[in-house]
């Protein structure tokens, strides 16, 4: 159950920002059926080392393979087509329609299908069909250019901006707005998800704060990317780091105040001409105390403070315990669901497939009958994995 229950999301296995809109669709409750490679299935044995690298991205969805090379897989694609609300692929553009899966053809077959498309550059552009990455996404938008401290390189930001925010995420919102417009005319479409045009939507702050004059090229040098001493992180006497984001008047004076710097003729918050000055009284008098001891000094103190803490750390901190944050889902720790629903919750996930685990009474409980199954899996069109669904 969640707020999504009822809808029905076919998505062809792939990597990274595809993997991860499905997983949000199936946190909320959509009825996700991921369709894996045929060949994927020979590694899928349960075991944690044939796991993918970011295979916490494939839970609570069932799994089955088959071969898109093969026409009879071609052909049950097609057969889920017919019931699905969306389709999810992250083909470089062309290739699905070589496949016979393109959107014309899946359309065709189901008007009100939702079509959603992920790539790096887009379904065209002169870069369509180049391969990329993350970061090379965002090195074009300027939002590699601008994250880093003065007088270093970039720093790349994980894949957050453009893998996730601006490609997955973005892929979701765009997916389920396609719903909400196909079940308002009847007519599907397809959603065209470029992590470029994505991680460029997020920078739209920073190019508005640009127009203005308040946003500098120089990295390192503005109010958000560790320009100011009273946004920036500092390291303690342990070898821990703390956050300090005392924006607002009010929180700066609390901060000033714990540091021991209030009763001193300081120069104002935003005198950027002794930013580095006071960055540099910061760091040395966060360096006399432990990242415990100002946690305690900072408690309740509206300091805009929180300490920096490791993956293991974050999953066993109070705050995220008693919201429930994180949960467990076979022994791994791992992110819950967000966001949260006051009158469709969503469940905690389910577990993570391996290709093909649910081939036979998955395309079963799509329409297929049990002939038809047994023809399919002796061609090889489908594959099943006894070993998985066995468990």
């Amino acid at each position: 159950m969640g707020a999504l229950d009822g809808l029905k999301v076919i998505e062809i296995a792939g990597l990274g920002p595809g993997p991860f809109c499905a997983m949000v669709l199936a946190d909320m409750g959509a009825e996700v059926l991921r369709v894996d490679r045929a060949d994927a299935v020979d590694r899928a044995d349960g075991t944690p080392e044939n796991r993918q690298p970011d295979y916490l991205l494939y839970r609570g969805r069932r799994s089955v393979a088959i071969d898109l090379k093969h026409p009879d897989g071609v052909a049950t694609l097609l057969r889920l087509v017919d019931e699905a609300d969306v389709l999810i692929e992250g083909f470089r553009p062309g290739v699905a329609e070589r496949l016979g899966i393109g959107p014309d053809v899946c359309l065709d077959r189901n008007p009100r299908l939702v079509y959603g498309r992920m790539t790096g550059w887009g379904q065209d552009g002169p870069n369509a069909r180049e391969p990329g990455h993350d970061l090379n996404y965002i090195a074009l938008t300027g939002a590699l250019h601008s994250i880093g401290r003065a007088g270093q390189p970039p720093t790349p930001p994980l894949n957050l901006v453009g893998d996730f925010g601006g490609g997955g995420m973005l892929l979701a919102v765009g997916v389920l707005a396609g719903v909400l417009s196909a079940r308002a005319t009847g007519q599907g479409q397809v959603v065209d998800a470029a992590m470029v045009d994505g991680a460029a939507l997020l920078m739209t702050g920073f190019f508005g704060w640009r127009d203005l004059g308040t946003w500098s090229d120089q990295r390192g040098t503005n109010l958000l990317d560790s320009g100011a001493p009273y946004y920036d992180v500092y390291e303690t006497a342990d070898g821990e780091y703390v956050t300090i984001g005392a924006v607002e008047p009010q929180f700066y004076a609390s901060v000033l105040r714990v540091l021991g710097l209030d009763g001193e003729d300081l120069p104002e918050q935003n005198d950027r001409e002794h930013w580095p000055q006071m960055k540099a009284r910061f760091a040395a008098i966060f360096r006399t105390r432990t990242r415990e001891e100002w946690v305690q000094a900072m408690a309740g103190q509206e300091a805009c403070f929180a300490p920096v803490l490791s993956l293991d750390e974050a999953r066993r901190h109070p705050i995220n315990t008693e919201r429930g944050t994180f949960v467990e889902v076979d022994g791994v720790v791992q992110p819950a669901p967000a966001p949260r629903f006051s009158g469709t919750p969503s469940d905690t996930p389910g577990p993570v497939a391996g290709a093909g685990e649910h081939t036979r009474v998955a395309l079963a409980d799509w329409g297929l009958a049990a002939a038809e199954l047994d023809a399919l899996i002796a061609s090889g069109a489908v594959r099943e994995n006894p070993q998985l669904a066995s468990r």
